[in-house]
């Protein structure tokens, strides 16, 4: 079993950047797809950004291209998501989910772990 758990969230005004990491516990990370999302109330939680445990397999979701970055770490076991250019509407509960496949996956069925989400609030 994989926990996951999800740092860095906060408040921050529009334009402003945050970085968010997620770490496991219990397992490494190394062989797995990661991947983040993002819930809005009242909306679906959606595909922002995942990369590959394979060398050079990044996606991202067409509206924080640009602006986001996912990274991992395999020595410190951790994936991050760099935020830039924060827009209010990147407002929403951020997840950190886990999958065991070398293809990037934008479907939430596809991950098999999920973390607990860190806020990200972002003011106009």
């Amino acid at each position: 079993q994989v926990q996951l758990l999800e740092s860095g969230g906060g408040l921050v005004q529009a334009g402003g950047s945050l970085r968010l990491s997620c770490a496991p516990s219990g397992r490494t990370l190394t062989t797995y797809t990661m991947g983040w999302f993002r819930q809005a109330p009242g909306q679906e939680r959606s595909f922002v950004a995942g990369i590959s445990w394979s060398v050079g397999g990044r996606d991202y979701a067409d509206s924080v291209k640009g602006r986001f970055t996912v990274s991992r770490d395999n020595a410190k076991n951790t994936v991050y998501l760099q935020m830039n250019s924060l827009e209010p509407e990147d407002t929403a509960v951020y997840y950190c989910a886990a999958r065991d496949g070398v293809v990037v996956a934008t479907e939430r069925s596809e991950y098999d772990y999920w973390g607990q989400g860190t806020q990200v609030t972002v003011s106009s």
